[in-house]
């Protein structure tokens, strides 16, 4: 078997593996946060850090209808100078922890993206997202990590290799867009 043939077999098999139902819960606390007007954060490291700012740019704009409220939508890896002011005076660990203790409301929603589900800057937000009674949701894969536990749903990619789990968390961001455009035209 070639290279390329045994990976878009890996890449079905997990994608026959992903549990619908975190998906489908996914989706509602989304749709029910952009009627009520409540704020979204998205966040990753790396590639995740990709898909959370293409998750962002999507639900901003991809979903927009004159019939309901836009989504208000904030990326937390997106603005590199106060990333790295974080990260230098404060420590990467506080990167997105300091920017959502700014933000973050009581019912806002808090999506945190980790393959691994151990990055230290996603779990301490998440901690920060759960103290202030944030709905939290977790794109993971591996075995979840640390990351599992913290969250009101996870969406789990249960494989081993990075970029599946990455090429997944990426279909997954776009599955959840069309479904919430569609909710919209509804």
């Amino acid at each position: 078997m070639s290279q390329v043939t045994q990976y878009f077999t890996e890449l079905k098999q997990t994608l026959d593996l992903i549990a619908q139902d975190p998906i489908e819960k996914s989706i509602d606390i989304l749709h029910q946060a952009r009627l009520d007007g409540k704020q979204v954060f998205i966040m990753g490291n790396g590639g995740s850090a990709s898909t959370a700012s293409h998750f962002v740019c999507d639900l901003a704009k991809n979903t927009r209808t004159d019939s309901i409220p836009h989504y208000k939508v904030i990326g937390l890896a997106d603005n590199m100078a106060i990333l790295s002011a974080y990260a230098n005076d404060d420590g990467y660990e506080n990167v997105f922890a300091y920017q959502l203790a700014n933000l973050v409301q009581s019912g806002d929603i808090v999506i945190g993206i980790s393959t691994s589900g151990n990055s230290p800057n996603v779990l301490r937000a998440m901690e920060v997202a759960n103290e202030a009674g944030a709905t939290t949701i977790g794109f993971t894969g591996y075995d979840g990590g640390k990351l599992a536990p913290l969250v009101d749903v996870q969406v789990h990619v249960p494989s081993d290799c990075i970029e599946q789990v990455e090429d997944i968390h990426l279909v997954l961001e776009h599955l959840i867009t069309k479904v919430l455009r569609e909710k919209g035209q509804e």
